[in-house]
C-alpha cells in the first residue's frame, strides 16, 4: 500500500500527542493540516528546528524527537511542541506501532506536546524515515555563531555518544565479532537515555556566548559549523576530549573516529573565561559531567596561515578549526554512513 493510512491505523498515531499544553489550541486531528499555538502576550522568541533521520532503525523515534529537541535547547529556548512527518516502507502494525510508541513516550519525557505532522507508506524506503520540527520559546536566543575570542570551549558528556549508542544496536554483532565484550556493548546501549541536550543547554545557556548540537559528522562538524558561523578559530586538543571507555571500544572496533560521528548528547558552549566556573557549577548540579577541550581564538584578518577575518555575532564563513594544531576547514563526511552502505 502506498500513501495515507487508512482511518484506524492514522487514529492510532493521532493517539500519541505527548505531552498536554493548554497553549495548544488546536493538536493533531484527522482533517486538520496545521496547528495553532496560543502566544498571546508572550515577550519571547519563537525558535523552530527540523530534522530528519532515518539510518538509526532500532531507535529512529526516539533519537528523532531528541535531535530535533535537542538543535531548540542548544538555541537558548525550551522545547514545547513537535510536529512529527513519519514514512513508513510498508503498512505493517507492530512497525507503526513501535515507531509512534517510541516518538510518544520520548515526546512525554522532555514535556514536550506533539501537535501534527503526517505519515505515509513509501514501499521505495528500506526503513522508517522520522522528519520532526520542534518549536520553542525563549526570551534569549543563543546562536551558533556567538563565540568571541577568548571565550573557552565547553563539551558535556562526551564525544560520540549517539554513535555509540547506534554501534551498539544496529551493529551489535559486528561489534561483537571484533571483540566488544557484552557486557560493553550493553552498557553502550544504554546511551540512548543519553542523547538528550535539554537539560545540558538550559544549564549553560545563561553564561554561553554560543551553543552548538554535535549531530551529524560529530564534534568535529560542530566545531567546524560553529568557527565558520562566528568567524573564529577554534582551537580543541584531542586528549582534552572526553570520550567514554564504551565509545572508545565500539568505534575502535569498527574503525570509526569518535570526533567524526554523530554526536547527540553532547553540548558544545563557547563561554567567556570569566564565566566558566558559573557554566560548569550549573552543569555539575544538574549532574551533567562537563570538560573544556579548548578555546576561541580571533583569526589574522588577512587570510594567510590561519585564514579568515576576526569574528563574532556576524561571523562570514571564515572560521577554522586546529586540532592538535592541525588545520581542519571543511566538516567531514560522518564515519558511520560507510557501515551503512
Amino acid at each position: 500500500m502506498t500513501g495515507k493510512l487508512g482511518p484506524d491505523a492514522l487514529a492510532e498515531v493521532l493517539a500519541a500527542t505527548g505531552a498536554d499544553d493548554a497553549a495548544v489550541d488546536v493538536g493533531p486531528a484527522y482533517g486538520e493540516d496545521a496547528a495553532a499555538i496560543d502566544l498571546a502576550g508572550a515577550e519571547s522568541t519563537l525558535v523552530v528546528a527540523a530534522d530528519p533521520l532515518s539510518l538509526a532503525a532500532d531507535a529512529v523515534g526516539e533519537l528523532a524527537v531528541h535531535v530535533a529537541c535537542n538543535d531548540v535547547a542548544a538555541s537558548g529556548a525550551d522545547p514545547r511542541w513537535l510536529t512529527h512527518t513519519l514514512f513508513l516502507p510498508d503498512d505493517d502494525p507492530a512497525r507503526r506501532r513501535t515507531v509512534t510508541k517510541q516518538v510518544d513516550a520520548t515526546a512525554r519525557d522532555l514535556g514536550v506536546a506533539i501537535v501534527g505532522g503526517h505519515t505515509e507508506v513509501l514501499p521505495s524506503l528500506e526503513r522508517p524515515l522520522c522528519s520532526m520540527t520542534a518549536l520553542g520559546t525563549t526570551d534569549r536566543f543563543v546562536s551558533s555563531g556567538g563565540a568571541e575570542p577568548g571565550d573557552r570551549l565547553l563539551l558535556t558528556k562526551g564525544a560520540g555518544i549517539e554513535a555509540t549508542a547506534i554501534l551498539a544496536t544496529d551493529f551489535r554483532e559486528a561489534c561483537a565479532e571484533a571483540g566488544v565484550p557484552e557486557e560493553t556493548l550493553d552498557a553502550a546501549a544504554g546511551f540512548l537515555d543519553e542523547v538528550s541536550v535539554v537539560p545540558d543547554a538550559a544549564a549553560a545557556r545563561d553564561a554561553a556566548s554560543a551553543m552548538h548540537d554535535p549531530t551529524e559528522g560529530g564534534l568535529l562538524t560542530a566545531l567546524v559549523e560553529t568557527a565558520s558561523a562566528s568567524g573564529v578559530e577554534l582551537a580543541v586538543e584531542r586528549d582534552r576530549v572526553p570520550v567514554r571507555p564504551e565509545t572508545e571500544a565500539c568505534c575502535a572496533a569498527l574503525g570509526v573516529d569518535p570526533l567524526a560521528t554523530f554526536g547527540s548528547g553532547a553540548l558544545l558552549a563557547a563561554v567567556p573565561p570569566e564565566r566558566v566556573g558559573e557554566a560548569t557549577d550549573a552543569l555539575a548540579a544538574a549532574g551533567i559531567a562537563v570538560g573544556e577541550i579548548g578555546e576561541v581564538r580571533a583569526t589574522d584578518g588577512e587570510g594567510d596561515a590561519h585564514g579568515g577575518v576576526e569574528g563574532g555575532e556576524d561571523g562570514n564563513g571564515s572560521g577554522t578549526v586546529l586540532l592538535d594544531g592541525d588545520r581542519i576547514d571543511e566538516a567531514p563526511r560522518d564515519e558511520l554512513y560507510p557501515l551503512w552502505e
